[in-house]
């Protein structure tokens, strides 16, 4: 599994530190110098089911930069998924991606032990 990460993120540091104490290994892609691309973003989002909202860093610098809080709403899913590729500091993370595919996006320590534990 995959996971798109940005080394100075606390939240992705303690994702780390929680699949290490459990044993999962993972490769590690900085978001940040090897952001997503828009075919891998269409397809996670796909895969993960839940609104494309949830992909955006909503707390991050380049979010509010961007004003995107009053723009996302008015902008095409296409629109959406060019700009989550185009900057991966615009990105929820960290991002999962497991070998199935699936995809869990931000650290949720009950919704990440849930759906590893199944495996």
């Amino acid at each position: 599994m995959q996971i798109l990460c940005y080394p100075k993120c606390s939240t992705c540091q303690k994702a780390l530190k929680w699949l290490d104490a459990h044993h999962i290994a993972y490769e590690i892609r900085n978001i940040k110098t090897d952001p997503p691309t828009e075919s891998e973003l269409q397809q996670w989002y796909v895969k993960n089911g839940s609104p494309l909202k949830r992909f955006f860093n909503t707390s991050g610098q380049v979010y509010r930069a961007l004003g995107l809080k009053d723009r996302l709403a008015k902008m095409s899913e296409t629109e959406q998924i060019a700009l989550l590729a185009s900057d991966g500091m615009l990105v929820k993370r960290p991002l999962l991606v497991q070998d199935d595919g699936s995809v869990l996006v931000g650290f949720r320590e009950t919704q990440w032990q849930a759906q590893l534990e199944k495996e």
